[in-house]
């Protein structure tokens, strides 16, 4: 008997850091769609200051994937354009804080024409904004702009705090009809994590619970998220079991899990690296005090950056919340 030997069918789980995934990611849409067209300072020949679009224009040609000039404002009229045109363009934003000068386009032009046109066009526009702390940067480049845009009624607000969210998540923010402001934590990109390209594990605006847990619920997006498993993982040392939310979406919201969680735990904790006055952290406690209020022991406490701008590097470990300050409110809320 002849035995014919086969090679072993290629694993669709590999391992890789956030950002690599996210170009993984950005690859197999612009080879699914000729629509798809990336735009960016630097993001061609250079593959972007963080490497995320590294290799793509090479691949794909300067045709669609495009370095620009360095104006915002312009960037995003002419991806507007674009997507009236039938493109998908996907906008690199270079650091949080430069995303100011587009503001504007974004949220009085992008966010309001599908409505304007009543349904009629839509802008299937994704701006990809590295964003927050953690990598000692200069003054507007540790930004966290995420209320901004929650806010603002027509824009989806994703943030992956994982690498297999990240290569999942920008192909279904593409795929959206709908503009996508996807925040990239930044401190994350070199942290590495099993993507599994064979199917995603949830829909883009699911949020989900990444550690069980009965006395109290932590709740986050994005970088924090490792924050918050850090302080359940120290908390389960002091005989507290911590239970972790990762919100993955921030408008629309999948409150969901998160309200059976804190219906099973009777407490809650949110944390934020952005300031904590009108938050995204302000009105995820509002809406959970309003729909949980019966099963809550105590109030829900936030943990966030403070209300003043982010400081210089050396003082950024005081400013950002970390695994103690998200401790100390978890005694408080178990002290009620």
């Amino acid at each position: 008997m002849t035995v014919i030997e086969t090679a072993p069918a290629a694993s669709a789980v590999q391992s890789m850091p956030l950002g690599k995934a996210l170009n993984a990611g950005l690859r197999r849409a612009l080879a699914e769609s000729d629509r798809v067209l990336l735009m960016g300072e630097d993001i061609g020949r250079l593959g972007g200051v963080f490497r995320v679009t590294e290799g793509l224009q090479a691949e794909f040609g300067e045709q669609r994937v495009l370095d620009t000039p360095l104006a915002e404002s312009g960037i995003l009229g002419t991806a507007i354009g674009l997507a009236m045109g039938g493109f998908r363009p996907v906008v690199e934003i270079q650091f949080d804080g430069f995303v100011f000068p587009a503001f504007d386009q974004i949220t009085t032009q992008l966010a309001k024409i599908t409505n304007r046109h009543e349904g009629a066009l839509s802008m299937p526009v994704v701006i990809r904004i590295p964003y927050g702390g953690h990598i000692g940067a200069v003054e507007h480049h540790q930004e966290s702009p995420e209320t901004y845009f929650a806010h603002t009624p027509g824009i989806r607000v994703v943030s992956p705090s994982t690498a297999n969210d990240a290569y999942w998540m920008i192909q279904e923010a593409i795929a959206s009809n709908d503009p996508v402001v996807f925040l990239e934590p930044k401190s994350k990109y070199w942290q590495k994590g099993e993507v599994d390209t064979a199917a995603p594990a949830l829909p883009l605006h699911a949020s989900r619970i990444v550690r069980r847990g009965t006395d109290v619920t932590l709740v986050g997006h994005g970088a924090m998220v490792t924050t918050l498993l850090q302080a359940a993982a120290l908390a389960e040392g002091e005989g507290v079991s911590a239970e972790v939310v990762d919100l993955r979406s921030l408008s629309p919201v999948d409150y969901g899990p998160l309200l059976d969680s804190v219906r099973r735990t009777g407490r809650m904790v949110y944390a934020q690296e952005a300031p904590g006055f009108v938050s995204l952290g302000s009105e995820i406690a509002a809406t959970v005090m309003e729909k949980a209020f019966y099963a809550l022991e105590a109030p829900v406490l936030r943990v966030s950056g403070f209300d003043v701008p982010f400081p210089p590097a050396k003082l950024e470990g005081t400013y950002l919340p970390d695994a103690d300050r998200i401790l100390e409110a978890v005694d408080r809320a178990l002290a009620y």
